[in-house]
């Protein structure tokens, strides 16, 4: 069951957007930035996805990136939104995250989906044989978990680092059947409404009814991503989202590109059809002033009644990024007319 909403924890789900005329290593310093920022601003946790061969996202190696953030910093939490554990052998994950964890002890999370977080000729090339698949999911995650505990040091395989250390581990997941295994396994669950809306509901329902304690958590304890992009004015605020918009149109369409400038309007530059599209997969879009975004979470978190909620906001202008982050925090914390 959620806290009120002045004391709902906030956290970051950091896509590490590459932006038009950047580069990957402009990206990190401002994902280094925002880190520093919303820790100051009281922010949980700072998580970022796994995803490759994508113009606009440059966090495909999450867990060296997670090491420059977590260096970076000094008391918020750094984790994945996730590794895709298709695309790595559980022992690896348990190794990267174990040096993460002796690195920054207490600090390190790690969200596990069972997605390939690309497209199927880039999930080959990744994995180079395609024998194993998300239904090797379930058999993965409890693999990754033997290796993690303490009771593991009898094995003839072991993670060293790794073994023994309290590295907390979600799962994340876009529709019911990883809500159904976090609750099986008694593991926090954490659903991507960002992009994939349509089975939020029903995933929280399935995990909080099917919930079973387990050494790792005694209740159960969800968390959702939305999409924020909060403003001085609600003006600003649709502006700044054109560069969401259309980075959403481009999804619909397929293709590729990086972050773009905001514009004037999205008028000749979606269809009807895609913007019914992007509306629909954007459906838990938060946009506009301190007031209005905080009456938009409200009444989320009334109807989900998550015990947490991730952040993540597609604007172009950094200082406008970090602005939205800090209205969001502020009009949470310091209810606002």
């Amino acid at each position: 069951m959620s806290t009120t909403i002045d004391q709902l924890p906030l956290s970051v789900l950091e896509l590490a957007p590459i932006l038009e005329g950047g580069t990957p290593a402009d990206t990190f310093r401002r994902s280094l930035d925002l880190a520093r920022h919303v820790e100051q601003w009281g922010y949980r946790r700072f998580w970022l996805a796994e995803h490759h061969n994508m113009a606009s996202i440059a966090s495909s190696a999450t867990s060296v990136l997670i090491g420059h953030i977590a260096g970076g910093t000094s008391t918020i939490r750094v984790g994945s939104g996730g590794i895709m554990l298709p695309n790595h052998a559980p022992l690896i994950v348990a190794e990267q995250f174990g040096t993460l964890a002796s690195l920054y002890p207490g600090r390190i999370d790690l969200g596990l989906g069972r997605a390939p977080g690309t497209d199927q000729l880039t999930a080959h090339a990744l994995r180079r044989d395609l024998q194993g698949s998300v239904n090797d999911f379930p058999q993965n995650v409890q693999e990754l978990l033997t290796y993690l505990s303490a009771e593991n040091r009898g094995s003839r395989v072991r993670a060293i680092p790794g073994e023994g250390l309290d590295i907390p581990v979600w799962l994340l997941g876009s529709s019911t059947f990883s809500a159904q295994l976090a609750a099986y396994l008694g593991l926090p669950f954490a659903f991507a409404s960002h992009f994939a809306p349509a089975q939020l509901q029903a995933a929280l329902h399935l995990y909080r009814e099917n919930f079973r304690p387990s050494e790792y958590l005694q209740q159960p304890y969800a968390a959702a991503c939305v999409n924020v992009i909060a403003a001085d004015t609600n003006e600003e605020a649709e502006r700044l989202a054109t560069s969401f918009f259309q980075l959403a149109t481009n999804i619909v369409r397929g293709t590729s590109k990086p972050l773009q400038p905001p514009v004037a309007s999205m008028e000749g530059l979606w269809s009807d059809l895609e913007e019914e599209s992007v509306r629909m997969m954007m459906a838990y879009a938060f946009i506009g002033s301190a007031a209005k975004v905080r009456k938009q979470v409200e009444q989320f978190v009334q109807a989900t009644q998550v015990d947490e909620l991730l952040v993540v906001s597609h604007i172009y202008d950094h200082a406008a990024r970090l602005r939205s982050y800090e209205l969001l925090h502020n009009a949470l914390r310091e209810p606002v007319g």
